[in-house]
C-alpha cells in the first residue's frame, strides 16, 4: 500500500465522513463541495484498498477497515489541531506547558521565589525546569542546545542569534559585621584599603570589579578569601573581620542582614545588569513570548 499520496486534507475528509455519514454533510462540515468530497473519498479508497464507506438506508456505513482507522486518525488530527492552536495562541490559566529556565546564582535566589508565587496565582498548571549556570557564556550554550528556553544572568558575549532585554540592576555595597570598628558611615578609602577583603567571584577570578577600579586609581587591596558562592559571603562576613563588596540584593536574601553593617563603597562602581536572554528561533513562539513578558513584569526591587 502506497501511503505517500495521503495528505492531511484526505484525513480531514475521512474524519468528517466518519462523523456525518454523508458526503453532503461532511462537505458542509469542512467547507468543501460535494464533488470535492466524492473525489476525496475516491482517492482514499484507491490509496487504502478498501471501500471504507458503503451506502445504506441510514446513510454511509463504515467498513471494518474504516472503523479500525477512525480512532487513531481522530486522535492524530486532534493532536495536530492542539499543536497548531498552541503555536497560534497561549492561555496561561489553563496551560500545562513545561518551560526550562537557565539561572545564574543571584536570579535563583532573588527572582525564582517571586516567579513561583506569581505562577501559582496566574498560571498554576505550568511546570518549570531550572538549569543553573555560572559562567556568563554558559547561557549561550544552554540556549543553542535547546536545554533552556530562557536564561537570566549577567549579559553574555553578544551574538546575533541570542536576543535579550534588561531585567533588573544591582548596586554594589560594602558589608562588615555589625560591631566591626569600621562599621560606620562614611567608609573612607584608607580604611577600606587597610582591611582584608573577601572577593565574590562566581567564575573564580582573583581580580574583580573593585580591583579594576582600584588599579585605575593606583591602589590595590589585600584579598584574604576568594569565594565562588556569593550567598555564603554574608555569613562569613558576619563572623569575621573581613569586608566584602557585593550586590546589595544578596544581603536581604541571605538571611543575615541583621548581623551586618551595610555601607556605600568609597570608590565609584557602576551597577551590574541582569538580562533575560532567549534564542532567536523562539522569538515569536506565543508561549515563550508570554513567559518573557510575565517575567519582565515581576515586581523586582533593586
Amino acid at each position: 500500500m502506497d501511503l505517500h499520496g495521503i495528505d492531511l486534507n484526505l484525513l480531514v475528509a475521512f474524519d468528517a465522513l466518519m462523523t456525518e455519514r454523508s458526503v453532503t454533510r461532511a462537505g458542509i462540515r469542512i467547507g468543501r463541495t460535494q464533488p470535492a468530497m466524492s473525489a476525496a473519498l475516491s482517492r482514499l479508497r484507491g490509496l487504502l484498498g478498501d471501500e471504507l464507506f458503503v451506502r445504506s438506508p441510514n446513510g454511509l456505513q463504515p467498513t471494518p477497515r474504516a472503523l479500525d482507522l477512525a480512532e487513531p486518525l481522530g486522535h492524530a488530527l486532534a493532536e495536530i489541531q492542539r499543536t497548531l492552536a498552541f503555536t497560534q495562541s497561549f492561555d496561561p490559566t489553563t496551560s500545562t506547558a513545561t518551560f526550562s529556565l537557565g539561572l545564574s546564582e543571584h536570579p535563583t535566589f532573588k527572582l525564582l521565589p517571586v516567579l513561583l508565587d506569581a505562577l501559582r496565582q496566574q498560571a498554576p498548571g505550568i511546570t518549570l525546569r531550572i538549569r543553573n549556570f555560572t559562567a556568563r557564556d554558559d547561557a549561550i550554550t544552554l540556549l543553542d542546545a535547546g536545554e533552556a528556553d530562557l536564561t537570566i544572568g549577567v549579559p553574555p558575549t553578544p551574538t546575533s542569534r541570542i536576543l535579550s532585554r534588561p531585567l533588573f540592576k544591582e548596586n554594589f555595597v560594602c558589608i562588615l559585621r555589625r560591631d566591626h570598628p569600621d562599621a560606620k558611615a562614611p567608609l573612607g578609602l584608607p580604611a577600606f584599603l587597610s582591611l582584608s577583603h573577601l572577593l565574590v567571584s562566581p567564575e573564580n577570578d582573583r581580580f574583580g570589579l573593585v580591583d579594576i577600579v582600584l588599579a585605575k586609581m593606583g591602589h590595590k587591596r589585600r584579598l584574604a578569601v576568594t569565594l565562588s558562592n556569593m550567598y555564603a559571603a554574608p555569613l562569613l562576613i558576619a563572623h569575621s573581620d573581613l569586608i566584602a563588596t557585593l550586590m546589595e540584593g544578596i544581603i536581604p536574601a541571605s538571611g543575615h542582614a541583621d548581623a551586618l553593617a551595610i555601607l556605600p563603597p568609597p570608590i565609584p562602581l557602576d551597577p551590574i545588569c541582569f538580562t533575560l536572554c532567549w534564542h532567536r528561533r523562539n522569538d515569536v513562539h506565543p508561549a515563550q513570548r508570554w513567559l518573557r513578558e510575565f517575567i519582565a513584569g515581576l515586581p523586582l526591587d533593586g
